[in-house]
């Protein structure tokens, strides 16, 4: 993306790198446009095309195609408000050695013209650049989000207090990482209403910290850290450079390097459980697909590197019981991944079958530990028209003894694809309305399922519910007197297994009946996936991709410790 045009000027652009002293009074004497008058923060801005001198320093150099095809500047003496003046000069018909004399520092006198990109002021069309000498000029402190940051825009600042990355999913494609003051931004339907974060400041303080450039897929990737990676919640403490808006959004084009905090570090390996507890962990695994150039893979390599990230998260949950989302709906995907795992752990590892998949390209599976848990009952699924993907249940007993429970798997119908009319987008994602009938259906398919049983077994509901803590989906199941896990034992920043447009939730739920709830040692989120950079998964650059745990999907995992009890 270009960041302005102009026509290639006819002739030479003149750059005097002469010196000092001489430079520096023609500098002085000539008759110049102030930079706040230029870039129309206080007076009228001359008329379009009007030829005009213009002194300022150097703030920011991005020349070039691999730039922004120009160079900021900002006036010595503060404007008239008492407030730094700052202004981009689109200079892409600078040549390479005109190109090294402008620098960060240096005062320059500036013959062009008056103009205009998407409505932000420029100057253009350089007919001649003086080198007037060396110039200090301090970053101007901002607090942000700055009150006025209209006033601001093409000023070099220094932003305080820190920032945090919020998202991350721009960065391999235009350099950029949004940031939010002081924490990560959530969606606001993530949290009942007096039980989270109330996020409007923190919208409306959003920040790309961009790179320096507009071109797509910038080569190296910047803002990574020694890991290769750039995770969602990363601080940053120290961000100096040049501001401005673009593309709809405010940005930083830093000119000193940003510094960055490991504040939100790669988790390792889930704990192993305690004894006397059994674990059910709940995995979007985000297609798993044999079928090549489907959803999943598009060929045996990019299904190998899956794979290989697939099975190293799951075998970092160390658990007894897997709910799997997104499968391939075929019998042999979840049979070919599970065999894997056994392999991979020296566990034996079997899967629940049972029930009609439907016709969706995808399902949900549920395996368990034959060691450490037995199945009461097969498994069942509730195939009714209103679920999409019919959700598996299935009863266990753990090894050695202790209460049954049952466990059911839920992928609700998500939030893409939205219709023209009907269940459209009112707040909370389109086709609310069919995932709320989704829970009301699941909460009566289960309370019939339990009545028919010789004991009333209490269930656990883990899967991707599609819905964030605080919708109409979530509120129908607590109605129903289900237990919120994720809600009821994590502190609201932990609240979180997704990341969507620099906003944090949590789409994938562990809702346990009362009596199951009471029985629960410890709940895990475990954070190996959305906060890291989408570049990392299988199918990008096989370059940076490893077979490890991170980015193997774009869900994180979340488990939850059962007591076995007796």
């Amino acid at each position: 993306m270009a960041a302005g045009w102009a026509p290639v000027l006819l002739g030479a652009v003149l750059l005097l790198a002469g010196g000092a002293a001489s430079a520096d009074g023609v500098c002085a004497s000539a008759e110049t446009t102030a930079v706040h008058k230029v870039a129309g923060q206080i007076d009228d801005r001359p008329a379009p095309d009007e030829t005009i001198q213009v002194c300022g320093v150097v703030t920011g150099a991005f020349l070039g195609e691999d730039g922004l095809d120009g160079f900021f500047i900002q006036s010595v003496e503060p404007a008239p408000d008492g407030k730094p003046a700052g202004l981009f000069v689109y200079a892409p018909e600078l040549a390479s050695e005109q190109r090294e004399r402008i620098e960060p520092g240096r005062r320059v006198l500036l013959t062009g013209r008056a103009g205009e990109h998407r409505g932000r002021p420029q100057l253009e069309w350089l007919e001649a650049v003086r080198d007037c000498g060396e110039a200090e000029l301090a970053p101007h402190p901002v607090a942000w989000p700055a009150a006025d940051p209209e006033r601001l825009e093409g000023v070099l600042v220094r932003i305080r207090p820190s920032m945090v990355v919020s998202g991350n999913h721009e960065l391999a494609r235009y350099g950029t990482l949004k940031l939010t003051p002081g924490r990560r931004a959530f969606r606001p339907t993530n949290f009942l209403p007096g039980h989270g974060p109330d996020d409007p400041a923190l919208i409306a303080g959003r920040l790309r910290l961009d790179d320096g450039s507009y071109r797509s897929r910038p080569d190296p990737i910047p803002h990574l850290d020694a890991d290769g990676t750039r995770r969602v919640g990363s601080r940053v403490t120290d961000l100096t450079g040049v501001l401005t808006h673009a593309f709809g959004a405010w940005r930083l084009h830093p000119t000193e390097p940003p510094g960055f905090e490991q504040s939100n570090p790669r988790p390792g390996s889930l704990p192993s459980p305690e004894p006397g507890t059994v674990r059910v962990a709940a995995f979007n695994v985000e297609n798993y697909f044999l079928t090549l150039g489907e959803r999943g893979a598009a060929s045996r390599a990019e299904l190998q590197r899956q794979r290989a990230k697939l099975l190293a998260a799951a075998e970092s949950l160390h658990a007894d019981m897997l709910v799997l989302v997104e499968m391939e709906n075929r019998r042999d995907a979840p049979e070919d991944f599970i065999e894997r795992l056994a392999a991979a752990t020296g566990h034996p590892w079997r899967l629940a079958s049972g029930g009609e998949t439907g016709s969706d390209a995808i399902k949900v599976s549920l395996a368990y530990r034959e060691d450490r848990v037995e199945p009461l009952t097969g498994t069942v699924r509730d195939a009714r028209g209103v679920h999409h993907r019919p959700p598996p249940l299935a009863a266990f007993r753990p090894r050695g003894g202790g209460d049954p429970f049952a466990v059911t798997g839920i992928h609700f119908k998500s939030k893409t694809r939205c219709p023209d009319a009907g269940d459209v987008d009112r707040g909370q994602g389109c086709w609310n309305r069919r995932r709320t009938e989704q829970a009301e259906a699941l909460v009566e398919y289960l309370e019939r399922w339990r009545s028919e049983r010789d004991e009333l077994l209490p269930v656990l509901i883990a899967g991707d519910l599609n819905a964030y803590g605080g919708e109409d989906p979530a509120r129908a199941l607590a109605a129903a007197g289900k237990v919120d896990l994720l809600a009821e034992h994590l502190p609201w920043p932990e609240r979180y297994t997704y990341v969507f447009r620099g906003e944090s939730g949590y789409l994938d739920h562990l809702q346990a009946h009362p009596a199951l709830a009471g029985r629960v040692a410890a709940v895990h989120r475990h954070p190996i996936n959305a906060d890291e950079p989408r570049f990392l998964e299988f199918d990008s650059d096989p370059q940076r991709v490893r077979d490890d745990a991170y980015r193997s999907s774009d869900h994180d995992p979340v488990a939850v410790d059962l007591e076995k009890v007796e």
